[in-house]
């Protein structure tokens, strides 16, 4: 391990010596190190966050390497294991806990983060995200990266507030689905709305990936009067020539905000509850409603 101090000297300037210390105090939970999910832990914690609790059953392979904060040297380790390396590499004094396996087994660790990013793309893992940070009030991060590389979206989900990830997908990912092809392609978009691995660079990704970052840090820093409140929950990013509604096709490098608003008869936050609290909501449950397809696998970012 390196023993060099780091000089965070340019980040207190920026945020100021306070702001800084509230940072190192603050931990933030990642489920799935994938090339988006292990960006996201690196760029938080070079911006001075401090704690740190990383779950994933994946390992590194070789096909990784190309879209990974990891390299070669980390093949064959666990991904929790290699970025918490990262971390520290970046940051000797950073808390990093590493947790090998699937999130719907490690869920109640939810329940001491400030924050939650979902770094995963089956629905499976994501539905048992909503449903941990619901029952525990917490605010997640949601972001995914369109066929090719082409775009993606970041989503920021309030306990509170706002939709729960499950309505915000059956509005989201159904319009997509659903929209002609040579209209709006998101091939990576499959019929349940889970996003596939695809062919893209890491550019791409990690376009993605820093807004997920950025938006996870502004909530971070909300209470310090940091950073100023979001225009709207879902940001939409085209990393090419994107046509992200019909006729209106958005530059490359730019960005669409839209509103999404909860859905009043969601089977996990719909108002059918009396006292508004989220009920335990089974997978199985919402399969039924034809809301989820079930799947194994939790492909991440």
């Amino acid at each position: 391990m390196n023993n060099q101090s780091i000089d965070w000297q340019r980040v207190e300037a920026l945020f100021g010596a306070d702001v800084l210390a509230y940072l190192r105090d603050r931990r933030v939970g990642i489920v799935g190190l994938g090339s988006g999910g292990g960006f996201v832990a690196l760029s938080l914690a070079m911006s001075g966050v401090g704690h740190f609790v990383l779950i994933d059953d994946d390992v590194l392979s070789p096909a990784n390497v190309v879209r990974h904060a990891a390299d070669l040297r980390d093949v064959g380790r666990p991904k929790v294991q290699a970025v918490a390396d990262l971390l520290r590499q970046r940051n000797p004094q950073v808390d990093v806990r590493t947790v090998i396996g699937r999130v719907e087994e490690h869920v109640a660790l939810l329940a001491n983060v400030d924050i939650v990013i979902a770094g995963v793309d089956g629905e499976q893992a994501k539905y048992a995200i909503n449903q941990a940070c619901l029952e525990r009030g917490r605010v997640a991060v949601y972001a995914g990266v369109y066929e090719r590389g082409q775009g993606g979206d970041v989503c920021i989900i309030y306990p509170d507030k706002g939709p729960c990830y499950a309505c915000w997908a059956e509005q989201v990912r159904a319009n997509m689905t659903e929209a002609p092809a040579e209209e709006l392609d998101y091939g990576m978009i499959g019929p349940d709305g889970t996003l596939a691995a695809e062919p893209g660079l890491w550019l791409d990704v990690v376009r993605v990936a820093a807004v997920q970052a950025d938006v996870a840090l502004g909530h971070l820093l909300a209470p310090t009067g940091q950073r100023q409140a979001l225009p709207a929950n879902t940001v939409i990013l085209a990393n090419t020539y994107l046509e992200i509604f019909e006729g209106q096709t958005a530059l490359p490098y730019t960005a669409e905000w839209i509103t999404v608003e909860r859905n009043p008869q969601c089977l996990v936050c719909g108002s059918r509850w009396a006292d508004n609290a989220p009920q335990a909501f089974s997978l199985q449950d919402l399969a039924a409603q034809g809301n989820v397809t079930i799947e194994e696998d939790d492909d991440e970012l």
